[in-house]
């Protein structure tokens, strides 16, 4: 049998009789199964004749529309590597990741093509540039060594089967945020894609092959490209693409526009929805059925708000791109707010302390996971492979804590703990309280030290709409009620917006310089 994840999850459609049925639509055209197995089948023609061989890597700089499944999936029909690039990310690290992974091939969204083109002649391995419009229609003049996406795969037939790969062979790569450092390649097999399918997307998500799924998370993210992909087309669905930033006004219009019955986003993309005026019940579709939050912890009081206002649920969830997708997740029936939820079916965690020693309930430590999807490992990156990857186990740098009732209840990472009179402080956990106040919208906190070289809390947050003068003390009154009268943040900053990763993860790390 195939272990090509191409023949599941795209030619098993065509195959079984599905193929007529919409795959993804985005502002400007469609794609049904069968017309996705016909281009992807070109494209992987395409591929062979630019002279890029099985296990070579083709770079993805592309905007979510429906070429970028025709690309992926033509990679991996050919036994090519995509590895799909956070195209938020600025030149340098684009150059960075295009240098580090060796990419042969390149293509790239049309109005992404001048951040790149100072940097495309010093990679020496790239051989070729496919310049992709997000409308489909033939591209401005191609510069040397560029072709429009089109004319790369017009002249090729259809109809290959993708090249027979064992269910462990390497399919792409992802690489990390590289919020605190360098990017790092984490490369994962074919089988992972089918694995996070059968544990998350059928056990948790429950997609079925009616709805419609939208993800503002981007197809280049791990949790992304679950959504978007992974999911829908396990079970064939159809997915919706924006290219656009995934701003509260486009999400919204998105929404009314396609009326999906799931939806994929993060915890800073609802509190500008909710923040929105027109947010309403369904938030656009009168479809929609689920909605589902990872990157960073959900704020009890965020999903409470979104609960009473929309009439759906947010099922919050932790992932990584090291685990390609969510493994602890709240789920249908099982929800609290507060918490992250219990394993996905399929997958183990443990809380370890320092010494690797698992901890009671009720007691702070690392967060390890177990399934079926980990990666098999950083590129050129040996030791923090090791570190990261050990045996059957993946560290996630997370701090947790397993309630009595079995729920997992984020703490924050490693990093960010602190203590204050000697007890250990979640940021996570103050941040909640200060955000269940109505005049706060964002929040962040980071250690501070006093005048007497103790430890306290500091926070920035963003507010709803301007305030009085006495606003510091009655949150700090407020925090105190909530969470504990040590842990109130002595200091408290205004500021106009959160520093975050195009993730939407807060970096504490640049507030941390600022302290």
């Amino acid at each position: 049998m195939n272990g090509n994840a191409a023949e599941f999850f795209v030619d098993r459609h065509v195959r079984e009789g599905r193929g007529e049925r919409t795959a993804f639509v985005d502002p400007w055209r469609s794609l049904t199964y069968a017309e996705l197995h016909a281009a992807s089948g070109r494209f992987a023609a395409a591929l062979g004749r630019a002279g890029i061989g099985r296990e070579r890597r083709l770079a993805l700089v592309m905007l979510d529309t429906v070429d970028f499944p025709v690309a992926f999936w033509g990679a991996l029909r050919a036994g090519v590597v995509p590895v799909p690039v956070n195209t938020l990310l600025p030149p340098d690290q684009l150059a960075y990741i295009l240098a580090d992974s060796r990419a042969e091939g390149l293509v790239v969204s049309a109005p992404l093509l001048p951040a790149l083109l100072p940097v495309l002649d010093q990679l020496p391995d790239l051989r070729r540039v496919v310049v992709a419009s997000p409308d489909g229609a033939p591209p401005e003049p191609a510069g040397p060594g560029q072709i429009g996406f089109a004319e790369f795969i017009a002249a090729e037939q259809p109809g290959a089967d993708p090249v027979a790969a064992s269910a462990d062979e390497v399919a792409f790569w992802l690489y990390s945020s590289g919020s605190t450092g360098a990017p790092k390649g984490a490369r994962h097999v074919h089988g992972s894609l089918r694995a996070t399918a059968d544990t998350y997307g059928a056990q948790v998500l429950g997609i079925a092959p009616d709805d419609v799924m939208f993800s503002a998370a981007k197809l280049f993210f791990a949790y992304g490209l679950g959504n978007s992909m992974t999911f829908p087309m396990a079970v064939g669905a159809q997915a919706v693409l924006l290219p656009d930033r995934p701003t509260p006004a486009a999400v919204l219009a998105a929404m009314q526009r396609f009326r999906p019955t799931i939806f994929g986003g993060v915890p800073t993309l609802y509190a500008g929805l909710l923040a929105d005026p027109a947010i309403g019940p369904g938030a656009g579709s009168a479809r929609l059925r689920r909605c589902i939050s990872a990157g960073e912890a959900l704020p009890a009081p965020l999903g409470e708000r979104w609960s009473a206002t929309v009439g759906v649920d947010i099922l919050d969830g932790i992932g990584s791109t090291e685990m390609l997708h969510i493994f602890v997740s709240n789920q249908p029936g099982r929800l609290r707010y507060g918490t992250s939820g219990v394993p996905v079916p399929g997958y183990a965690v443990r809380i370890v302390d320092e010494a690797g020693a698992d901890v009671a309930d009720g007691e702070s430590g690392e967060l390890l996971v177990n399934g079926p999807s980990a990666a098999e490992g950083y590129w050129n990156q040996r030791a923090k492979s090791r570190h990261t990857f050990a045996g059957e186990w993946t560290r996630t740098g997370d701090t947790y804590i397993r309630d009595p009732d079995g729920m997992y209840r984020y703490c924050g990472r490693a990093d960010d703990m602190f203590k204050v009179s000697g007890i250990w402080v979640s940021p996570f956990e103050v941040e909640g309280a200060l955000v269940s106040h109505p005049a706060v919208l964002e929040a962040a906190v980071v250690a501070r030290e006093d005048r007497d070289g103790l430890t306290k809390p500091l926070a920035f947050i963003v507010l709803r709409e301007p305030a009085d003068g006495a606003l510091h003390e009655r949150l700090k009154e407020h925090v105190k009620s909530q969470v504990g009268p040590w842990k109130y943040p002595r200091w408290i900053e205004v500021v106009d917006a959160l520093p975050k990763t195009a993730t939407g993860k807060i970096q504490r790390y640049k507030l941390r310089g600022l302290a």
